[in-house]
């Protein structure tokens, strides 16, 4: 439950005043407290989680045929999870942004979030933070189980009442919010299945490690910003050239953490291949940030396609993993 996509919108442009205007009316400033494309992120590794959890040994009404999947009580519940672990994405959020509304205008990439800019009142963006905690709440509370109900409160607190003012205060708070930014596929895996088994531990290890190198990309080519904003990150407290090792260190242990899924027989040779060749040219990359660059260009050049690198590397390990499924 973590990222934080901006937009940026331009000021004074009479010929698009309408424009500017729809964009900027309330509905639409009410969709990005939500991080839109953080939630739908989460959404697909939940959703991946729990379509993998109907296919595996581990679902307790496992489907004959395709059709009675569509209708069955694990897809019901799967669906409800994905549903539900969404709203809490979008709920921990937009508490988020609550919080944080008076540091956002220190950072260019923030600063024309809905509560930073002023287009909403600090209460709206509470009142409708917490209509979508309490939807998630809700949705779990019916439709799936009491443990995934529990992990996603834990992974909602976690992320804003936990990791949103450590990260003001110490570098640990990357690793410690790559904890509940972890939380999705295993809120997917864990409502069609109702139990912590290795299955969703390993979907969810995938996930937070992937966090750790992502995040570190961003904090190299946003290092100025996080340091005007007062926030503690590993680039601004302990330098450019710890990120990058710490970068490097964190692709090694994704390597073996990427073939858990086929270790333990979850997924099969063709998934464990992809996520060999991914893993090792992702940690190729991260070495190439070991060598000195010499300018300050090459640094945030690297930084960047870095972090696109780890935009394109999880998706593609999704892929790979829904393809070794459903051929075998």
């Amino acid at each position: 439950m973590s990222g934080e996509p901006t937009t940026g919108l331009s000021e004074h442009v009479p010929a698009d005043s309408s424009r500017k205007r729809k964009r900027h009316s309330p509905a639409r400033d009410l969709w990005e407290l939500t991080k839109p494309g953080v939630t739908r992120m989460c959404a697909l590794t939940a959703a991946g989680a729990a379509w993998l959890a109907l296919q595996s040994d581990d679902a307790p009404f496992p489907a004959e045929t395709p059709a009675d999947g569509w209708c069955s009580p694990g897809f019901a519940a799967g669906f409800a999870g994905v549903v539900g672990a969404s709203l809490a994405v979008a709920a921990a959020s937009a508490f988020n942004m609550w919080l944080e509304r008076a540091r956002d205008p220190l950072m260019a990439r923030t600063k024309d979030r809905p509560l930073a800019a002023r287009r909403l009142s600090s209460a709206t963006g509470l009142g409708f933070a917490a209509a979508l905690l309490l939807g998630s709440i809700v949705t779990l509370a019916l439709f799936t189980n009491p443990l995934t109900l529990l992990l996603t409160l834990w992974a909602t607190v976690g992320y804003v009442l936990v990791y949103t003012p450590l990260k003001y205060r110490t570098p640990l708070a990357l690793l410690i919010g790559a904890f509940p930014g972890a939380a999705p596929p295993l809120l997917g895996w864990t409502a069609v299945t109702g139990r912590l088994d290795l299955g969703g531990l390993a979907l969810f290890l995938i996930l937070l490690v992937w966090q750790m190198p992502h995040f570190l990309a961003i904090m190299l080519f946003r290092r100025q910003e996080y340091a005007r904003a007062g926030i503690r990150c590993v680039s601004v407290v302990r330098g450019e050239s710890a990120a990058r090792v710490q970068a490097f260190l964190w692709s090694i242990v994704l390597l073996p953490i990427s073939v858990l899924p086929s270790v333990i027989g979850l997924t099969g040779p063709l998934y464990c291949a992809v996520a060999l060749l991914l893993s090792l040219g992702f940690l190729g990359w991260a070495c190439t940030g070991l060598v000195a660059f010499g300018d300050r260009a090459s640094e945030l050049r690297w930084a960047r396609r870095f972090f696109f690198a780890s935009l394109i590397y999880l998706p593609a390990l999704i892929v790979a993993l829904v393809l070794d499924v459903v051929l075998r």
